[in-house]
This record gives C-alpha cells, structure tokens and sequence, in this order.
C-alpha cells in the first residue's frame, strides 16, 4: 500500500524519523515546531531508546544512559528546551561526577564539580601531571567556545563550511596544532607515559565518553570529554528517571502536530536519483505494510543500520567506509533493587571501578555504577536501585566469539563459527548468568549486598539491547573517537543521499543525551537552510 501524506497539498514539507532516541525526538520536536509535518517511528515499546526506562516491582530503571550533561544556562538541552517552550526535568548536580577506585585502592579520585576542587585532587592524586591537565583545560576552553556558536562538522558543502568558518575565531585556531593528536601523545610530551595511576584514570573516563582508550582518544575530543563535568557545565542526575527527558521531546511533538508510533518498524529508506523519497513500515501489531513518502528523512540508528535499512542503495564509497569501521562495544548491564541498608553512607550517584591492572577494561573487570537517590522517585521508600554496566565484545553473545584469557591489557577472543551470525552463543543463558553472578560479587566489594538486602536482579546483553532498541549487534556508544574518526573527520549529519540526515551517536558520540541533541539541531539546521 502507498500512503502520500495528506497535507502535501498545503506544500508543507514532509520529515519521516526514524527512531524514537533522544535524537529523533529532539530533531522531530524541533522540526514540528518550525512548522514542518513530522511523523517519528520506533520499533520499541517507549520512546527514548538507550536513554529509555522500565519498571519491576516498583523499582524504575534507566535502559542505559544515566547521567546528562548540557541542562545549565546556555547547555544544549536548555537551548532546545526554551526553543519548545517546555521545562527542563528536575535535576540535581552530580558532585563528585564520578568516584573512580582503582585496583587495591581504597580511597577514589573524586571528579569534583568545582574547578578548583577538581585541580586540587588531580594534584594529590597524581603528583607532577598538571601542565599536561592545563593543557586540557585550555583545549576544552577554546573547542567548548568554538562548539557553542554551532559550527558544522565535518563540512560537506559551502553552507556547511560557512557556518563552520563563522564559527572559528583567533583562539580556534589555538587547537589546530593538536588535530591529529591523542592522549598518548600528549602524556608522552608530558613524560607521563609510564605514570600508571594516570594512564588507568584517563582509560577508564576516556572508555564512557569515547569508546576506546588514552592511546587512541583523539586529544581534541577527550578535552571536551574530561572538561564537561565541571562548574559551569556539569553532569545532573535526573528526579523520576532519564524518562523525564523523552516524555517531554513526545508532548512538545505532539502538541505542535507531530505524530510518534510506537511498535512500528522502518523496513527500508527509498531513494530516486539520489535524493530520499520515503520509507518503507511494517505495524508490528496488524503486520500492515505501506510505503510512506517523504521529503527527508532523519535516521537516529546507527550508521550500520542506515546501511542496512537502504540495502541495494547505499552508496558504495558510504558503504566501504562504514564496513572498515574497527568493531564498537556493547554492553552487559546489571539492575539490583536493593534495601537501602546496600547503600554505603555517603554514596556518590555515580562510581567506576577497575579490579584489575593486568585485566581488559570491561568484561566484569570494570564497572561504571549508578544508584538512587533518596526521594528521586526510582525506587520506594527505604528502597533504592543500582545499576552497574561493563564493555562487552559483542562477539561474545551472538555466536561469533568464545573468551579465551587475559593476557596483558588486551583481551584475546578466538572466534568461532556457528551456523547464523544472529543466533545466541551456544551457552548464552549460562555465560549472562556467569556475568551476573560476577559483577554481583565484584559489587559486594562495596555495596552491603547479600540475600537480605538484594530484592531484585536483572541483566542485560547486547542481545537484549539489540531487541529493545534496534540497535545493529546491541552496540553501544556510538563510533570510537580515534582521530580518523572524531570532529572534523567523522561522520556527517548530512549523508551522500539528499534530504537523507543522520543523528545520534554516530555522528556526536561520547556525551550522551548532549551530544545526540546537538546533531539533531545541526541537522534540523541544514534542513531549513535548504541546501
């Protein structure tokens, strides 16, 4: 069946979204407010992808992300907020950011949110290192100015690079001689190479933000990655849930005559000598099929599902490209209701742990940890929720990889071959049950957890968040930020087919619900530039 939309008639342009993340909403929210007919779909349940909820028990949980950046005065969500004319959710600042505890170390390095705060403890903890973090602070100074006047990157025609250029002033350019630097560089510089209390701090913050280590981070970006999370940006901790944030994008959507569907899967995007002209959805209910024209089409997914859903018709030099990209991370994740009694006095909202200097970061060995608050609405009264996540080769879990042994800092997988690439590991059920029960036990090194206090478990593989959210293997965090592949050499919002746009986290990874919303406004931008 083929649908054309009813008001073409009115000449009133046409967006089909396709994903229901953070992105998509913020770009369709956005959209519909400047007048454009949007209709968002989503295979999932409820809207907000990673950064989506779910309950048990009265316990509430977020999917994935739990922390947000860009709510201050003038960050990214509070642009786009006062741009709809809604209220940004209740929140509190996370401060420390982070407590990181590293191997046989009782006592964490605390993220302080306070500048001067955060200066004094990295100079405790790691004596002789400060020229190589004014460094950072200068590069993230000058790349954080340069980012808020929204230029667009990487440049992929002249309106593009004029919004790029007018972008740029003197100290800009201050960064150009570390484009093609990482932190690796910038340690050796330093004399820090062999300094490994710094080298394992940077590889565990580096690995949230940029999916790869202080070795291959592009300096540029772990600026901008380390540099957030202090006064007057900041990382908050939502009231209620990371729920809050896409319950909001939907009622501004709708209130400005957007459409959003859930359950409905986009099968496949269509193309006409080069140009995007709709999209092909499946209702998961009725098991209904039609065709949806489309004057653009804006695709939260990752670009390997972009690739995926155009099949036959993705451009061949786009194709190439993303097939070389190095493997992402998925993620195993744990989701404990627990008596409050599990909770340490004085617990920070967020920790990272790493038990081993001679283990990969990841696969149990290192754990970044979010728990309630009291009174922020996840969990009842004298309850409260923790939830715990580690990097995983996605190999593992979907019958293409067998762990071996640690050897060193790099884990060694030997792959295998089962008959489908997408059927489970032959003892899937056993091995996430093994992860569970070891990351409950590496959380019981901290936490007060036992058969008392632990009242609910979950988990979750990138199986789990293949199914609910779409995503290609249930990879997580968007493209590594190596220097091919961050800022100006990244992936464009603007695709080699017209009117075709992607957002989310392969375009700005590494800062979360920040970083998927700022693509979305570029794209929404170069939309209504008409270019």
């Amino acid at each position: 069946m083929f649908r054309q939309a009813a008001n073409d008639c009115a000449q009133v342009p046409r967006v089909v979204v396709v994903g229901a993340g953070i992105g998509g909403l913020t770009a369709g929210a956005l959209l519909a407010h400047r007048g454009y007919s949007v209709l968002v779909l989503d295979q999932a349940i409820v809207p907000g992808g990673c950064a989506s909820t779910f309950k048990r028990q009265g316990f509430t949980f977020d999917v994935g992300a739990t922390q947000v950046a860009g709510l201050e005065l003038g960050g990214i969500h509070h642009r786009i907020f006062s741009e709809l004319e809604i209220d940004l959710p209740a929140a509190t600042p996370c401060d420390p950011a982070c407590a990181v505890y590293l191997p046989g170390e009782t006592e964490p390095i605390n993220v302080w949110r306070d500048p001067q705060r955060w200066q004094a403890e990295r100079q405790r903890q790691f004596p002789g290192s400060e020229p190589f973090w004014q460094l950072l602070s200068d590069l993230f100074r000058y790349s954080w100015a340069f980012q808020s006047r929204d230029p667009v990157l990487p440049p992929r025609n002249v309106w593009d690079l004029w919004q790029l250029t007018k972008a740029v002033r003197p100290n800009t350019l201050l960064t150009l001689p570390h484009t093609f630097s990482t932190v690796g560089d910038a340690l050796r510089g330093y004399g820090l190479a062999d300094n490994q209390r710094l080298r394992t701090f940077l590889d565990l913050q580096l690995k949230l933000y940029s999916q790869v280590d202080a070795e291959e981070t592009a300096l540029l970006y772990a600026a901008t990655a380390l540099g957030v999370s202090q006064e007057p940006q900041g990382l908050f901790h939502l009231h209620g849930s990371m729920q809050a944030l896409s319950d909001r994008l939907v009622a501004s959507l709708e209130r400005d005559g957007g459409k959003l569907l859930m359950r409905h899967t986009v099968e496949a995007i269509y193309t006409a000598k080069g140009q995007v002209t709709g999209v092909t959805i499946r209702n998961q209910k009725t098991d209904e099929i039609w065709t949806e024209t489309a004057d653009h089409v804006v695709a939260n997914v990752t670009v390997q599902n972009l690739m995926q859903l155009l099949g036959d018709e993705s451009p061949s030099g786009y194709q190439r490209r993303v097939e070389k990209l190095p493997p992402s991370s998925g993620a195993f994740v744990v989701y404990l209701g627990v008596d409050e009694r599990a909770i340490p006095e004085d617990c920070p909202p967020h920790l990272q742990f790493l038990y081993d200097y001679e283990g990969a970061i990841g696969e149990n060995n290192s754990l970044f940890v979010s728990v309630s608050r009291p009174g922020d609405g996840r969990a009842p009264e004298g309850k409260a929720t923790i939830i715990a996540s580690s990097f995983t080769d996605t190999r593992l879990w979907w019958g293409e990889g067998k762990r071996q042994k640690v050897e060193g800092k790099r884990q060694k997988v030997e792959l295998e071959t089962h008959p489908s690439p997408l059927t489970p590991h032959p003892s899937y059920h056993s091995l996430k049950q093994r992860y569970t029960d070891e990351a409950i036990a590496r959380l019981a090194q901290f936490f007060n957890l036992d058969d008392e206090t632990i009242l609910l478990v979950e988990a979750a593989t990138p199986r789990t968040f293949a199914h609910f959210t779409g995503r290609d293997r249930g990879v997580v965090g968007g493209i590594g930020q190596r220097v091919p592949t961050f800022g100006p050499f990244g992936f464009a919002n603007r695709t080699p087919i017209r009117n075709l746009w992607l957002v989310g986290d392969s375009t700005h990874p590494g800062e979360g619900t920040a970083g998927v919303s700022y693509s979305a406004l570029t794209a929404v931008r170069q939309i209504e530039a008409g270019w």
